[in-house]
């Protein structure tokens, strides 16, 4: 199959492909002593199923016209990205070392100067929903087939402008639009449910009139699914509200708020690496 369609690859291989982004992660946060674990892997799951199953890319081409497109609008979590665009062939896996290093192209948060492949510079929280927007309604004017995906931090969607790309998508008719939300409750100030309440935030979704899915945000088989009900639809944007554990995969970091934006030692690495079945750099 060619690189410029969707790669479709199974539950299982999306599973295994995770598990090693997962690896990486904890590998390139642990040598730049700076970063966000909790976020990076409770995202890396949809991560993956969108580059691997779902979009059209071109590892060797940033900028192919005809590419999907994706936002990551919770920036922070970006480690989760950069480890599937050096499994996607997109970026050299030897790069994953320069993590936050001056003149890397692997900042903290996503650069678009420094890296083609990342569409949008975000980290300031709650407008890559926006400009994932504009991008939507720009392919839609050009009568393009491309389609965008934004994915989003729970806590951020507790920023205004959230809900004014909320409420004017549908009137646009952005069925090319996906937006998906990873619900892990934490956010650096604590638990989303006591800092600002979502909730009912499937409810409030919908009276945006938007095609609005809950799932398990770490079942393979659900995601895909998800995005194959995206697929089909006709006039509306798609939101899916997907379940995650912060941290997800190790023990000591699975719904921690304190592992949001803080790296791993050399010993916390190695009892990670253990829970995710590794040993060793």
């Amino acid at each position: 199959m060619s690189d410029l369609a969707p790669l479709r690859k199974s539950a299982t291989e999306l599973a295994a492909l995770a598990l090693e982004c997962r690896r990486d992660i904890l590998v390139m946060l642990e040598k730049a002593q700076s970063g966000h674990p909790g976020g990076s892997l409770s995202a890396i799951d949809l991560i993956t199923t969108l580059f691997f199953h779902e979009m059209r890319m071109n590892p060797q081409d940033a900028l192919w016209a005809d590419r999907d497109r994706f936002v990551l609008s919770k920036g922070h979590g970006v480690p989760a990205l950069y480890a599937v665009l050096a499994k996607r062939g997109a970026i050299e896996s030897s790069v994953l070392g320069t993590l936050r290093k001056i003149n890397s192209q692997l900042q903290g948060h996503p650069d678009r100067v420094l890296l083609p492949f990342v569409e949008a510079s975000t980290g300031s929280l709650g407008q890559g929903l926006s400009i994932a927007q504009g991008i939507a309604l720009a392919l839609k004017l050009q009568k393009k087939n491309s389609r965008v995906f934004c994915l989003m931090g729970d806590g951020e969607t507790q920023e205004g402008q959230v809900w004014e790309t909320a409420m004017s998508a549908p009137k646009f008719k952005l069925n090319n639009l996906v937006a998906i939300v990873d619900c892990n409750n934490g956010q650096i100030d604590g638990h989303v449910k006591d800092v600002m309440d979502l909730e009912p935030v499937v409810e409030k979704w919908k009276a945006f009139r938007w095609a609005v899915q809950e799932i398990d945000g770490h079942s393979f088989p659900a995601i895909i699914s998800a995005l194959e009900k995206a697929r089909a639809e006709i006039e509306r944007p798609t939101l899916i509200i997907a379940r995650t554990t912060k941290g997800k995969g190790v023990s000591f970091m699975e719904n921690q708020i304190g592992w949001h934006g803080v790296a791993p030692n050399p010993d916390e690495l190695q009892k990670a690496l253990g829970d995710l079945g590794r040993s060793g750099k």
